[in-house]
């Protein structure tokens, strides 16, 4: 009998992450991302890890820079990335990879839009497996695909900059194939041990869209949502709601392809954010999404959380875990909100509901994505998000812990196995 896997044992694991977006790129008036830069997670990896492990986190999602590993076409440069998956390890922190998180190397001509795209991805994933796969067997192919597709494809936000619903399905196209390749890769190279999380934005969309106006609009968002993992799935067919959309980016032959290559999820990650996740519809009102044209945004807390895992557990016939949550707030505010949520999660656990994991995102604070089109101090743009605080310094950016990170650790502390051997705990 096979031995089951981590996320199959009975128990809830708790997480964390350390935000990890990574867009090159640059042009003018468009700065370069990257959060391990803008947070000094570079220099101060082995000090990030000890924090994580030392508030009790058993799985801490964490990505890799694909950019920086792949500097040139044909070139692997492992230094930093070798010395952080053994600090990280040897922190006793179970690392689930955020193999892709954004942007692409910058020497990919048209980004995730490039014809090559989806065999590049799939060798680094096959690089990255050879490499570390003996030690480390849990991936995230890709991370929110519908926010990669919104911001690289509908928004014209990010690289390669197509708008409307046209270029949405181009690159949601193109990363399912590099997902279902870079998956593949994986498996092949690591086995039966592999695990894989696929995760994606709980995104939904609420308010007067049912008059004229909006109604077209929201059907296709509502399904544009799933797009991605629709298509890694094998679900879209000729009855999909968005087949005709994705003409001519996907075929007939092509979807023919995913159907027989269809790679699925051990694991469906819910990422979920109280105050951003579902946008509002309102009557005599159009708005565009994102940041140049935002809707307005509903906070629907718990039962906004409860409704996405149920939703996603239900499509895809997978187990669920919170992969990202928090609110941008005071201490107090996040208090409430990993209380809420977590009980959430305790609740429908209770209730015999498929719920294996719980990650806050993230663990320290992070900066917004709004860097890229200023030019203001990284202080500007400070985000209040983490168990502990990012504070200037003469040193660089010091990680304060704050009290969230004390309810945390009880959390943890409430959640951990007990020993085998130790029944005086038991009494």
């Amino acid at each position: 009998m096979t031995a089951p896997r981590w996320f199959e044992d009975g128990r809830l694991h708790l997480g964390l992450g350390i935000e990890d977006t990574f867009v090159p790129q640059e042009r003018p008036g468009e700065r370069a991302i990257d959060e391990y830069e803008l947070t000094e997670h570079y220099d101060r990896y082995r000090e990030d890890f000890a924090l994580a492990a030392g508030v009790g986190a058993e799985v801490l999602r964490w990505g890799v820079p694909w950019y920086r590993i792949a500097p040139e076409p044909g070139r692997w440069d492992w230094d930093w990335t070798d010395r952080a998956v053994d600090a990280l390890l040897g922190a006793g922190l179970r690392p689930i990879i955020d193999l892709l998180h954004y942007g692409t190397p910058t020497w990919l001509t048209d980004q995730f839009a490039s014809a090559d795209y989806p065999q590049h991805v799939a060798e680094f994933a096959d690089r990255f497996g050879e490499r570390y796969g003996d030690r480390v067997v849990d991936y995230t192919p890709v991370n929110e695909p519908v926010i990669h597709a919104l911001f690289s494809g509908e928004y014209g936000y990010w690289p390669p900059y197509r708008t409307g619903a046209e270029g949405f399905a181009t690159i949601a196209a193109n990363l399912a194939r590099g997902f279902v390749l870079s998956q593949e890769a994986l498996a092949a190279r690591i086995g039966d041990r592999a695990t894989f999380v696929h995760v994606d934005a709980a995104i939904s969309y609420v308010g007067d869209d049912t008059a004229p106006e909006h109604h077209a609009e929201a059907e296709r968002l509502r399904h544009q949502v799933h797009l991605v993992e629709d298509l890694v799935t094998g679900r879209v067919d000729d009855a999909h709601p968005l087949r005709d959309r994705l003409a001519p980016a996907v075929t007939d032959a092509e979807l023919d392809w995913f159907a027989a290559h269809a790679v699925r999820p051990d694991i469906m990650g819910v990422n979920y954010y109280p105050r951003h996740s579902t946008e509002l519809f309102e009557a005599g009102a159009r708005h565009g999404g994102g940041f140049a044209d935002p809707r307005p945004s509903v906070d629907r807390g718990t039962q906004g959380l409860r409704e996405a895992l149920e939703r996603f557990a239900s499509r895809y016939g997978a187990p669920v875990m919170v992969t990202e949550t928090c609110v941008t707030g005071t201490v107090e505010e996040r208090i409430h909100w990993l209380d809420e949520s977590r009980a959430l999660v305790e609740s429908m656990r209770s209730e015999g509901a498929p719920v294996v994991g719980y990650v806050w995102w993230p663990l320290f604070d992070m900066y917004e994505w709004t860097w890229r089109h200023s030019d203001r101090p990284r202080a500007d743009h400070l985000l209040t998000m983490g168990l502990h605080d990012l504070v200037e310094s003469p040193a660089g950016l010091l990680r304060r812990p704050n009290p969230v990170a004390d309810r945390f650790r009880e959390y943890a502390a409430r959640l951990a196995p007990l020993p085998a051997d130790d029944v005086s705990l038991l009494t």
